[in-house]
């Protein structure tokens, strides 16, 4: 049985993460010939291939997904040992969390909560396009993707959705407004309103039609904290959930006119099927279900 060379599996890595040998040979300061001999070595051990080429790129094999998978254990586990030594068992572990750019704030801080003030985590926050934050996941750059767009899924599909939670969604506004009508403020006041491209915004059209309504538009965002800021700023009555302008409801500057019902909110983890996944990830699903009942 040959010895697995953990040198061959760093290098491996390397490559996996840069999708070239010509980029990881850059990184790693070896020729890329040399890089390209010590991956086969790899390969000839383990006996299977871990890329398949695609053009001029280098994408995972199934052999080599279930490798990337296993070193990234393995490397995680000799970086808690060392972590361990030098500091007498203080190790922090990290929870690399993506998040669609649009998403609430708040809620991101929400779930983000059960970790806070915790020495042994460390929180890697990054924010991006639903299909950039999904190929992070995949390549397992990412532990866990927050968004509320649920990602396409088939048979084959490999992700885990993890419904988190269904915020009912209102119109908001100044206090000033409070006591009129809806369908008096949906038709004489200007509006501040998701795209249309969001699901959110093709329930609140349905409503204005069954109340015979035609909304005047003052503003279009796709991007909760820009919704936020412009219903600050009292450009218009915003159609939001209350969980985004949570600051300014309890600071009495905007309030809750009304509740759209019907209409909510629906907030997503999205997790790999995963033979190691990281064990931070679980502990923050599980504090977010508790604190949600």
């Amino acid at each position: 049985m040959s010895v697995l060379n953990l040198h061959h599996l760093r290098l491996f890595r390397a490559v996996a993460r840069k999708g070239t040998l010509t980029g990881a040979a850059r990184e790693l300061n070896l020729s890329q010939s040399a890089l390209s001999t010590q991956i086969k070595a790899l390969e000839a051990s383990l006996g299977h291939d871990l890329f398949e080429r695609r053009g001029r790129g280098l994408v995972l094999s199934e052999a080599g997904r279930i490798a990337l998978d296993h070193a990234e254990a393995i490397f995680r586990t000799a970086d808690d040992l060392t972590a361990t030594l030098r500091n007498t068992g203080n190790v922090r572990r990290a929870l690399r969390v993506g998040a669609l750019a649009t998403l609430s704030r708040n809620f991101q801080l929400r779930f983000l909560m059960p970790l806070a003030g915790r020495s042994d985590v460390e929180v890697i926050l990054r924010s991006g396009s639903q299909a950039d934050l999904l190929r992070a996941l995949e390549a397992l750059s990412l532990d866990v993707v927050l968004t509320n767009l649920v990602p396409g899924r088939d048979a084959a599909s490999p992700y885990l959705v993890h419904a988190l939670s269904e915020q009912p969604v209102s119109l908001v506004g100044p206090p000033e407004f409070a006591g009129r009508a809806l369908a008096d403020l949906l038709a004489s006041e200007p509006l501040i309103l998701p795209t249309p491209e969001a699901a959110l915004r093709a329930s609140f059209d349905v409503l204005t039609g069954r109340l015979g309504v035609v909304p005047r538009i003052a503003a279009e965002a796709d991007d909760m904290a820009m919704l936020r800021l412009l219903a600050r700023e009292k450009v218009g009555l915003a159609v939001l959930a209350p969980i985004v302008v949570r600051d300014e409801l309890a600071a009495g500057t905007l309030a809750e006119l009304h509740r759209l019902e019907g209409i909510s909110e629906r907030f997503f983890a999205v997790t790999l099927h995963r033979r190691f996944p990281n064990p931070l990830v679980g502990e923050v699903l599980a504090a977010f279900a508790l604190e949600g009942k």
